[in-house]
Formats: C-alpha cells, structure tokens, sequence
C-alpha cells in the first residue's frame, strides 16, 4: 500500500465560521480568499448556485495552491426557489426575516475540493431545512439588533441567538447550517488522500 502523500491544505474562504469549524478536525491549514464574482445566473436554482460557486472558489483559489488540496464552500438560502443570499444591512435582514417568518427555508451548503497537482476536483451538497417560528416585527428587529448577522444567507445564526428564532432543524450533516459540511467535508478530503485522523 503507498503511503498517503499529505499536501497542504488550503480553505478558499475567508469566513469566520467556516475557519473555526474546519479547525475542529485539528488538521494543520491556511486560508486564501478566492475571487470569484458571485452573480447568480438567469433561472440558475439555489442549489445549483451553492454548487457552482463552491466548486469556482476552489478552483480559483487553487490556481495559486497548485499542489495543495484547497477547499471552497458556498451557501445559499432558498425560499420557495428564491435565493437568498447574505443581506449586508439592517434594513435587507429585517425584509428577509419578515419574509421567512412561519416558513421552511432550505439552506444549501455545497463544499468543494480540488488539487490541481493530483487531477482531484469533486463536491458535494448538504440541504439544511429550516422552520422559522411566526416572528414578530419586535422579535426581528430585536434579534438583529443584539446579534448582527448580516453577513449570513438568511440573517441569523443558528449557533447564537438566531436558535430562539426557530422551530425546527432537520439535517444529516449538523454543521452545514453554520457554513461547512463537515461530514462531506471529510469524505472528500480522505478521497483526495488527506490523513484526518493519524
């Protein structure tokens, strides 16, 4: 049996939520931001959106990693087919929540992992769904006000304060809410020949 060649690893991303989970698996890594413009595209579904945009991240990010294993992530919100992405303001948080209060919102959470030096590029998605509780005016403007989330798809952080906004989680991959799916996250990452666990 040959031995596992352990490349550096790369996270093609510069969030905050996606850096402290990947750091849960104790794995040695750095962190470049990708540039990709992402614009979703005419009649393009969220969920193919998440996809696309994990995969040009990775690879982007990989062109300057040639012979790392770099990893790229993408979420998007998806109400009803809509996409929601990430609102930037207090005034956009406070239309998406109305909009998705007493609603199930499905989170798509793509990972993608490419290595360029071995030819390994694969990915996969991790679909979150999401009930929110029939909030009132006075809970969102609370809520946004003590938490700020507006760089989340969705504006809210299940992991904070966001949790008391809802009322029900359903899930086969409990972090991909957060931002990273951490279980395919680490079959892609064995498959392209990362020891996880020595």
């Amino acid at each position: 049996m040959n031995p596992v060649i352990q490349r550096p690893l790369v996270l093609g991303s510069t969030s905050p939520y996606r850096c402290a989970l990947l750091s849960r698996l104790n794995v040695p890594f750095t962190v470049s931001a990708p540039q990709v413009d992402e614009t979703p595209r005419a009649n393009e579904r969220p969920q193919d959106l998440a996809q696309r945009l994990a995969l040009a991240k990775a690879q982007d990010v990989a062109t300057h990693h040639p012979n790392a294993v770099v990893i790229g992530s993408d979420q998007v919100a998806d109400l009803n087919g809509t996409p929601l992405g990430k609102p930037g303001d207090h005034e956009r948080a406070t239309e998406q929540l109305r909009r998705m209060r007493g609603k199930t919102i499905v989170f798509h959470t793509a990972v993608a992992v490419v290595c360029l030096a071995s030819g390994f590029a694969q990915g996969d998605l991790a679909e979150v769904r999401v009930r929110f509780r029939d909030l009132s005016d006075e809970e969102i403007d609370a809520y946004l006000l003590a938490e700020t989330p507006y760089d989340c798809a969705g504006s809210a952080k299940s992991e904070g304060l966001g949790i008391a906004l809802l009322s029900a989680i359903h899930s086969d991959d409990p972090t991909a809410l957060i931002g990273l799916p951490l279980i395919r996250t680490c079959q892609l990452l064995r498959s392209a020949g990362v020891r996880l666990i020595a």
